[in-house]
């Protein structure tokens, strides 16, 4: 399942994002989103993009053309 497909306040853990290029993949993972990190979506904007996320205690703003290439499991 890919991030941008998870519901407000679903939990899921990264499982890879190998699809991004290397430099986005790098900002993400000085961020702290790293695979087998949980992860939740908080929102999304109003008109969809982008999307509110918690990763380790920390909300994020992500892109949803980022989170569309986000591997996730669902809790």
């Amino acid at each position: 399942m890919k991030l941008s497909n998870l519901e407000n306040g679903e939990i899921a853990t990264i499982a890879s994002f190998s699809a991004l290029p290397g430099q986005i993949r790098k900002k993400l993972m000085v961020m702290g989103v790293l695979p087998k990190t949980e992860i939740r979506l908080i929102r999304r904007a109003p008109m969809g993009d982008p999307l509110q996320v918690e990763v380790r205690g920390v909300s994020l703003a992500i892109s949803s053309n980022i989170a569309s290439q986000i591997d996730v499991q669902v809790k």
